[in-house]
């Protein structure tokens, strides 16, 4: 499925373009399937499981530009498996552990097979907004009840689509959203009564969500988008069209959220979310108090007290990624953890605004990855598949940017000893 870096002959060369196609299709599969989580294990990990264990069997080739996110996340989850040993019961812990090794696993996946084939960036994008539409669908029709079991797609009268959280479901949402509206500011104009429809599609299912996060996180990628691409492109014209773009879409997205607010059970759902403190945010053993009293408690277990505990000495989970590292991986864990996050985003601000193939892709996973990052405060991305899916697209690229360099410099290395010598 992948080129194993050895030279074919030329009779083999259409047989491992059928493979490579085939697995690239398994791919955009797998990523369509990360869309519907309503069970564990789902669909997702058990393709996704069974595709990489397939892959690795026919070559997956991890490169040097990609074995530190390899060696971080063995790390990382190598200070979960320690946290376990503390455990007075395992429980569901093991599990725990299991689920984030296979999701660290996906994400060294996904950067590996992107730098083997940057034509494969445009395929997860592309079917990451076929299942956000799917799922956004789901959660609308299921919210407003009308599909028969539609209250399958809804939790706590907000709209979970086919996840199992409405804080999950209206992140996941993001990233396609963001590729959506790069497609409306840069490509042409005729193919944008499609990309308007599916975003306000998305854009609805997040709204309907009710996820202070997911809200959040949208109105700053959405900006940071437009921001970045003015840095980038240099031309009036272009800088006016997407000002242009960008306040039309704005207006548009601004209608339709205040028609859906034209219903009852919006619009008081609506005023009581957009409270900044909620009471099980500021009360007591609130979710700001319990970040306070978890830090100070994991300063005294370097390994941490193991997944999952923490919701049984407090009313709820720790809900923040940092706190969550500390508490289910340990000390080692969190190091890792920080390490991770701050090279991820070196790589992609490193990179950010060369003129490659690639740099869409890399912007917006980039962006979403640092929102992603800053809502992490407030809520645990630990098990978010998409949240992987971020990691190993950046990293993905980061590696084809320095494999280009490579052949730049081998390139200009050639050129100068096949040029004759002057006197």
């Amino acid at each position: 499925m992948m080129a194993i870096g050895v030279t074919q002959a030329p009779a083999f060369r259409p047989q491992l373009a059928a493979v490579a196609i085939f697995g690239s299709a398994m791919v955009t599969f797998g990523v369509f399937l990360s869309g519907f989580v309503i069970a564990e294990p789902a669909p997702y990990e058990l393709f996704m499981a069974a595709l990489i264990g397939l892959w690795a069997l026919f070559g997956l080739k991890i490169s040097r530009y990609t074995a530190p996110l390899l060696a971080l996340l063995i790390l990382f989850n190598t200070g979960g498996i320690l946290s376990l040993t503390v455990m007075k019961e395992l429980g569901g812990g093991p599990m725990y552990i299991a689920v984030s090794a296979f999701l660290a696993l996906s994400s060294v996946f996904y950067a590996a097979i992107i730098e083997a084939r940057q034509e494969r960036l445009k395929l997860i994008f592309n079917a990451w907004v076929a299942a956000g539409v799917i799922t956004s669908l789901l959660g609308i029709l299921g919210y407003f009840g009308a599909i028969p079991g539609g209250e399958q797609f809804t939790l706590y009268d907000r709209a979970k689509g086919a996840f199992q959280d409405p804080n999950v479901f209206g992140p996941f949402l993001v990233a396609p959203s963001l590729y959506l509206m790069h497609g409306l500011l840069t490509d042409r104009l005729s193919r944008a009564p499609v990309r308007i429809l599916c975003l306000l599609v998305m854009v609805l299912g997040l709204f309907l969500s009710f996820s202070r996060a997911a809200w959040a996180l949208y109105l700053f990628c959405a900006c940071a988008l437009v921001f970045i691409m003015l840095m980038k492109e240099r031309t009036g014209a272009f800088r006016l069209k997407i000002l242009v773009l960008a306040l039309g879409g704005a207006i548009l997205m601004i209608s339709a959220l205040v028609i859906a607010l034209q219903f009852e059970q919006v619009s008081s759902l609506f005023s009581s979310r957009t409270q900044l403190v909620q009471e099980y945010d500021g009360g007591h053993l609130g979710r700001f108090e319990r970040h306070r009293i978890g830090f100070l408690m994991a300063m005294e277990h370097p390994l941490g007290i193991g997944p999952m505990v923490f919701s049984t000495l407090f009313p709820e989970d720790e809900h923040n990624i940092w706190l969550k590292s500390l508490t289910s991986y340990g000390w080692l864990g969190f190091i890792c953890y920080v390490t991770l996050i701050f090279w991820t985003v070196a790589i992609g601000f490193r990179f950010l605004l060369l003129d490659r193939p690639w740099q869409p892709y890399l912007m917006i996973a980039w962006i979403v990855l640092i929102g992603h990052t800053a809502i992490g405060t407030v809520i645990d991305t630990d098990h978010w598949r998409h949240f992987y899916l971020l990691l190993g697209i950046v990293w993905g690229c980061g590696a084809l940017e320095y494999r280009h360099r490579q052949k730049t410099v081998a390139g200009a290395a050639l050129r100068r000893a096949k040029a004759p010598l002057t006197f």
